[in-house]
C-alpha cells in the first residue's frame, strides 16, 4: 500500500505512532518523500523536538509515513515510494501531502500519526480517507527538526481514526493537554460553494449534535487564499529548488512544475502580507460573535487519481485546498472529521475552525459531533 517509506519495529505496549517523513527520527534518514533528498540524506542525529513527548510516553514508532514529495501538494501521490492506497476507494486520491499518515490510521497500522499542515496537508488526507485530523495553531508545536515548506504557514498535527485519537496525539505533542470540559455552544456556519450534498451533510451533523448554528454573512475566501498562495510560493525553501536543479531526474514533474511558479509570486509578497493582516483581523472578529466556525473541509468529493495527473494536478490542488489554506494564512487551529452524506458511499468531512490556541475547545466540540452522529442517518 506504500503507506510507509521506512518501517520500524519498536517493541513495547505503547501507542503505535507513525511519523511523516519530514520529521526527523534519530538514526533514520529524512527523505521528505523525494528520491533526490534520499540520495543525499544522512541518518538524523536527533529526534525532531515534536517527538519529545511521544518518547517520554513510551510511544512505539511504527514507521516514517509516505507523503507527496517535499510535502508540496495536496494530492498525496509519490512517484518514488509509491502512492498510498485510499482505503475507502483505491481509485481515489489519498489526499496530501500527509497521505501515508492518513492511510496508516485508516488501516489500523498506527493509533496516531503525525503529519504536517502548511495548506491543508493534515485536513485534506483526513477528509479523503475518512479519518480525523487536527491542524494546530501556528507556533504551538515546535518545528525544530522538521523539513520546512513555508515557515510562517507550517504546523505539525495528529491524525487518528477518531477524535479520541486526536486528543491522544495532542497529549504526545504537548504532555498534559486536555480538551475543554464543555464543548462550544455556538457555531458560525460559513457559506461556501461546495457540492450541495457536502453542504447538507455539514448542516445535518451540526443539527444532530444540537449545536446553536449562527449563519454568517462572510464569504471572503478569495482574499485569504490569495494571500496564502503568495506567501506560500515566496517561502518555499531554496533547498527544494536547488535539489530540483541539481538532480531533476529524481524530482517529480509536479514538484518541478510547482517550483517553476515561484518567481511569478515574488513581487506581491509585501502587498499580500498587508492584506492578510486586515483579513485576519476580520476573521478573528467573527469569534467575538460565535465560538467556532464550521464548513466543509473539501468543496468536492475526493477525485479519481487518473483525473489529477499531468496538467490537471495544479488545478486539482487549488480546488482541494480552497476551504483550508486560508486558515493556515490566519494561523488558527482547525479539525477535520468524517460525517455521513445522504445517498453516498463516501463520507464528507466537516471542518471546525477556532481562534488561536483554541485546540481544547475544538476537540471537545469535535467529540460531541462525533458522539451525536455516530448512529445518525443523514437526511435526504
Amino acid at each position: 500500500m506504500a503507506t510507509f517509506i521506512t518501517r520500524m519495529h519498536s517493541e513495547g505496549a505503547g501507542v503505535r505512532l507513525a511519523v511523516k517523513d519530514i520529521i526527523d527520527v534519530e538514526g533514520v534518514p529524512t527523505t521528505a518523500g523525494s528520491r533526490a533528498l534520499e540520495r543525499r540524506a544522512a541518518p538524523a542525529e536527533r529526534d525532531a523536538a515534536c517527538l519529545a513527548g511521544a518518547r517520554s510516553a513510551g510511544a512505539r514508532l511504527v514507521g516514517k509515513a509516505n507523503l507527496h514529495e517535499f510535502a508540496m501538494l495536496p494530492i498525496g501521490t509519490n512517484p518514488w515510494f509509491g502512492t498510498p492506497t485510499n482505503p475507502l476507494d483505491s481509485t481515489l486520491i489519498p489526499g496530501g501531502s500527509s497521505s501515508g499518515s492518513a492511510v496508516a490510521v485508516a488501516t489500523d497500522e498506527a493509533d496516531v500519526a503525525l503529519g504536517s499542515d502548511t495548506g491543508g496537508s493534515v485536513r485534506v488526507p483526513a477528509a479523503c480517507c475518512g479519518v480525523a485530523g487536527l491542524k494546530t495553531t501556528h507556533g504551538r508545536v515546535s518545528l525544530a527538526g522538521v523539513w520546512p515548506l513555508a515557515p510562517s504557514l507550517d504546523t505539525i498535527g495528529p491524525l487518528a481514526s477518531n477524535v479520541a485519537g486526536l486528543v491522544l496525539g495532542m497529549q504526545l505533542l504537548e504532555p498534559g493537554f486536555a480538551p475543554s470540559a464543555v464543548p462550544a455552544r455556538t457555531v458560525g456556519r460559513l457559506p461556501t460553494s461546495a457540492h450541495p450534498a457536502l453542504e447538507a451533510a455539514i448542516d445535518d451533523a451540526l443539527r444532530i449534535a444540537e449545536l446553536e448554528v449562527v449563519p454568517l454573512d462572510w464569504s471572503d475566501f478569495e482574499t485569504g487564499t490569495t494571500c496564502f498562495s503568495t506567501i506560500y510560493f515566496n517561502e518555499i525553501p531554496d533547498a527544494d529548488r536547488e535539489l530540483a536543479q541539481a538532480d531533476p531526474e529524481n524530482v517529480g514533474a509536479d514538484v518541478i512544475q510547482t517550483l517553476g511558479m515561484v518567481d511569478a509570486f515574488r513581487p506581491g509578497l509585501e502587498d499580500a502580507r498587508g492584506k492578510l493582516a486586515g483579513w485576519r483581523s476580520a476573521l478573528l472578529a467573527l469569534f467575538e460573535e460565535i465560538e467556532l466556525l464550521a464548513l466543509p473541509t473539501l468543496p468536492i468529493f475526493p477525485p479519481r487519481l487518473e483525473d489529477v495527473l499531468g496538467d490537471a494536478t495544479l488545478p486539482a490542488a487549488i480546488e482541494l485546498t480552497r476551504h483550508v489554506s486560508l486558515f493556515n494564512a490566519a494561523g488558527v487551529p482547525c479539525t477535520a472529521q468524517p460525517v455521513s452524506v445522504a445517498s453516498s458511499k463516501l463520507p464528507g468531512s466537516i471542518q471546525l475552525v477556532g481562534p488561536p490556541g483554541g485546540e481544547e475547545l475544538l476537540l471537545a466540540t469535535a467529540a460531541r459531533l462525533e458522539a451525536a452522529n455516530a448512529s445518525a442517518t443523514p437526511s435526504g
